[in-house]
């Protein structure tokens, strides 16, 4: 089991605004699993990795794919309280889920 977070490289968020923004979508995405899905991924550690996404239509391509091979997944849009607009989308998680189907959406991507 495996989990993925695309964040976008290209609004410049702060090293803080990047973590939030990676923890909203990871939590999301989970929230979006089925319960068998949630128990499996926490009892292996809860295996994620944080990815470089180009800009918010490569991140909707992505979910797109990921919701056509039925893993869970999460699109984050920032509130706009501190460095970007409201409603700016800043990352995706996919998964958690088997980490083949994971890479299969985002297994081209390169480490963040």
């Amino acid at each position: 089991m495996k989990q993925a977070i695309v964040a976008r490289t290209d609004v410049g968020m702060g090293e803080g605004k990047l973590a939030a923004q990676v923890a909203h979508a990871s939590l999301s995405a989970y929230e979006d699993a089925d319960d068998r899905a949630q128990k499996r991924w926490k009892g292996e550690g809860q295996k994620k990795v944080v990815l470089q996404g180009d800009g918010e239509s490569e991140l909707f391509e992505l979910a797109e794919q990921a919701k056509s091979a039925g893993v869970p997944n999460a699109i984050v849009r920032d509130a706009g309280h501190t460095q970007l607009d409201p409603g700016t989308v800043t990352a995706l998680a996919v998964g958690p889920g088997d980490e083949d189907d994971v890479d299969r959406v985002t297994g081209h991507l390169s480490l963040y």
